[in-house]
């Protein structure tokens, strides 16, 4: 695992897209739990080195009812974003996360992460590449809305930006249910 990781930190395949450079951010243990899947990192986590150390992540950590140490602890969860670096900026916010970065690197990291036992796709880009078409919904809301559908072994969020905050205002089922079933089935994995 080790040698894996240091090899992706060390990816520059990207390179000539990226307005900041390359810097790969994820983290990993043969023994973590519960994988995360985001978008990408965003400069506050490309300045940083960290993953989701913003505001995104304060609300994830928020959600989970989980500590920032059990966050980062990589024993418990794997942080493998769809793109493991900065993509640079849009016209509405971040671009999409690179292309390249799933194909390339997460089937190998998977397969190094024997114990996982639930992962959480954040966003539509994880819902797109990890949910066949014909199990995704129309639209991301209708997805999260039957996130039982697929349990046990993905759960399914829109991203917690604070960006989403009118989504959620438009969507209050996804406080009421939604985030307290992720909440019991985080806990229920780490044993908390």
């Amino acid at each position: 695992m080790e040698n894996l990781l240091d090899e992706v930190r060390k990816c520059t395949h990207c390179a000539e897209y990226l307005p900041l450079g390359p810097r790969p951010v994820l983290r990993a243990h043969p023994e973590s739990k519960i994988i995360v899947i985001g978008q990408a990192p965003g400069t506050a986590v490309h300045a940083s080195g960290i993953p989701w150390d913003d505001p995104s992540g304060d609300n994830l950590r928020k959600w989970m009812n989980i500590s920032t140490e059990d966050f980062y602890d990589e024993r418990k969860l794997a942080i493998i974003p769809m793109g493991f670096c900065y993509p640079g900026r849009g016209k509405s916010g971040d671009l999409p996360p690179r292309k390249e970065c799933a194909p390339k690197w997460h089937a190998d990291l998977f397969a190094a992460l024997p114990q996982v036992q639930l992962i959480l796709l954040i966003g539509q880009y994880a819902q797109k590449y990890y949910l066949p078409k014909a199990q995704r919904k129309r639209t991301l809301t209708d997805t999260v809305r039957h996130f039982q559908d697929y349990l046990p072994r993905y759960f399914v969020l829109p991203h917690p930006s604070p960006r989403n905050n009118i989504w959620q205002a438009k969507n209050p089922w996804f406080k009421d249910e939604v985030v307290p079933s992720m909440e019991e089935w985080v806990h229920g994995v780490l044993g908390n």
